[in-house]
């Protein structure tokens, strides 16, 4: 089972989306969870709207802090490119992604940065899978 970790500060918009698509695209070998180094307490509606596009389901989810996770090791933490740092996190690989926010963006580029982070959400399953992470 791949335990996978994404971070960004509020734990509102960008990890959010990725613990989801890790869950998605993980199926039964992944476990996947996402936090803040301040999080919001809440999902971006924006967030959610755009993940509904795909037929994914935010409100299910919330927002949590570094401090609320259990100490067991990750097989990944990524955070996305916002300075977070995690050195409490004990994980194999760890990997920054220089994602944009989109709290402000447009629909438009708001779906762009839901896209990419499906992409690189898939890539990283499958190096970690191949073991060539």
């Amino acid at each position: 089972m791949l335990r996978l970790l994404f971070v960004c500060v509020e734990n509102a918009n960008r990890s959010q989306m990725a613990e989801a698509f890790a869950r998605l695209h993980g199926a039964d070998d992944v476990e996947a969870w996402s936090a803040g180094s301040r999080p919001s307490g809440r999902i971006n509606p924006r967030a959610m709207a755009s993940m509904a596009e795909r037929g994914i389901d935010l409100a299910i989810h919330h927002s949590t802090g570094l401090d609320e996770l259990d100490d067991r090791p990750f097989d990944a933490a990524i955070t996305m490119g916002c300075g977070d740092a995690c050195p409490s996190v004990r994980a194999q690989l760890r990997e920054d992604w220089d994602i944009p926010d989109p709290r402000d963006m447009d629909p438009l580029a708001f779906a762009e940065v839901r896209d990419d982070l499906e992409r690189r959400v898939v890539d990283l399953i499958h190096r970690l899978r191949r073991g060539s992470a």
